[in-house]
């Protein structure tokens, strides 16, 4: 089963969902992973009824990061903001479906983090503990 995850992660990387810029995002934000100088910029259009009609991703970094930004990205599509608070690393690592060890947490989580800090203004979130938010 690994090896599926591992393909799918893959995948992700070299063929990206969503991987680009928005002319007019409503919220736009980006952040550097200090320990790896991964980068991951996420841009949203919502409409009025805090809908998330369009998203788009772009940065640099090793295969987890763009990949779990990849995958973010399909998860939030047309979802509101109000359920995307509620997206957790544990969605993300389910997704991911490979065993991720703390040094890589944060390479695989830094896209939800982009995202929490962007829509929500959750700087105090680590991405490690969901008490953190």
């Amino acid at each position: 089963m690994d090896d599926f995850y591992r393909e799918n992660i893959l995948d992700h990387y070299r063929n990206p969902r969503n991987k680009g810029h928005l002319d007019n995002p409503t919220h736009a934000h980006e952040e550097p992973n200090p320990l790896c100088g991964d980068v991951v910029r996420i841009e949203l259009h919502v409409n009025d009824e805090d809908v998330i009609e369009e998203v788009r991703f772009g940065g640099e970094g090793c295969a987890i990061s763009q990949a779990s930004a990849s995958m973010l990205t399909e998860m939030i599509q047309g979802r509101t903001l109000e359920e995307v608070k509620q997206v957790s690393k544990d969605d993300i690592l389910e997704a991911l479906g490979i065993d991720i060890g703390p040094v890589r947490l944060k390479c695989a989580l830094l896209s939800l983090k982009v995202l929490k800090v962007g829509v929500y203004g959750l700087d105090d979130w680590t991405g490690e503990d969901e008490e953190d938010w």
